[in-house]
């Protein structure tokens, strides 16, 4: 096994764990969509989600007016 494949298996995370990370830092995901024909822009998307537990969001929001930032 080479070094790689041992730092990868040391990375490996549940889908459980994932969720918890996600849920409990919180994650921005955005993207955009254009749609597009004979190279006119017929439609843009701009899309931006925030995913995180309410309770997480409360307790940043608390961090942030107490000044304490990231």
């Amino acid at each position: 096994m080479t070094s790689g494949d041992q730092r990868a298996q040391k990375h490996q995370v549940t889908l459980l764990e994932l969720v918890d990370r996600v849920l409990n830092r919180g994650v921005v995901i955005s993207g955009d969509v254009t749609l597009s024909v004979a190279d006119g822009d017929l439609v843009y998307v701009g899309l931006r989600m925030l995913l995180s537990l309410v309770g997480t969001l409360g307790e940043q929001q608390g961090q942030v007016a107490a000044g304490g930032g990231t």
